[in-house]
């Protein structure tokens, strides 16, 4: 940012929060939606598998996310004048990673609470608090007392905003985002994890 334009700075952190919140917040309400309107037991008396039923699940909205990630790009950058440094493949690829981690952190809330209300709630307060406070986008991770710095280590919003600056501002710096590449990923099959695990083909639970 040689220019020293606040826009520059600010934006691809907001985009983070826009679509990591909207993203955890559409994917919480997906599970716990079929449990209050009474089809999840229609589901699981079907053939269908754990993976299957996750998958369906996680496809569509992985797509309306990536949606959403490259018009928020293009309006930061033909809106807003935010110059975009680095290369499509790798926008795609990173925020893809992210994806998975929003995603998954909301399917876990999904399963976790049976309510809509409870898990809209539930998905919009971990994705968007977070997201804001302990991403680096308001506040900078260095200057937080150390219990708080090695909370941010498990938001993944930490990570993309990282990345996504580092796209927009100064291009494909590969040495930079393998690692957090690396930190995503294990925080997505972590959670994916838990979802699988939690999405048992029974009604007693």
């Amino acid at each position: 940012n040689e220019a020293s334009i606040s826009t520059w700075y600010l934006v691809p952190g907001i985009l983070v929060i826009v679509v990591g919140a909207a993203s955890t917040m559409m994917s919480a309400i997906v599970i716990a939606r079929e449990w209050e309107r009474g089809t999840m037991e229609a589901l699981l008396s079907t053939e269908i598998t754990r993976a299957e039923l996750l998958l369906c699940k996680l496809i569509p909205y992985y797509c309306m996310g990536m949606f959403s990630m490259g018009l928020c790009a293009l309006a930061a950058v033909t809106l807003f004048g935010v110059p975009y440094r680095g290369s499509v493949g790798a926008l795609l690829f990173i925020s893809s990673v992210f994806m998975l981690c929003a995603l998954g952190q909301g399917l876990l809330i999904s399963v976790s609470l049976h309510s809509q209300l409870q898990a809209a709630e539930a998905g919009l307060f971990s994705g968007f608090l977070p997201a804001l406070l302990l991403s680096g986008f308001v506040f900078d991770i260095n200057s937080m007392p150390p219990v708080l710095q090695a909370i941010t280590h498990l938001v993944p919003a930490r990570y993309f905003n990282t990345c996504l600056r580092t796209l927009f501002l100064t291009g494909d710096v590969w040495e930079l985002f393998w690692p957090c590449l690396g930190a995503m990923s294990l925080l997505a099959l972590l959670m994916l994890g838990l979802v699988y695990k939690k999405l048992v083909k029974r009604l007693d639970v």
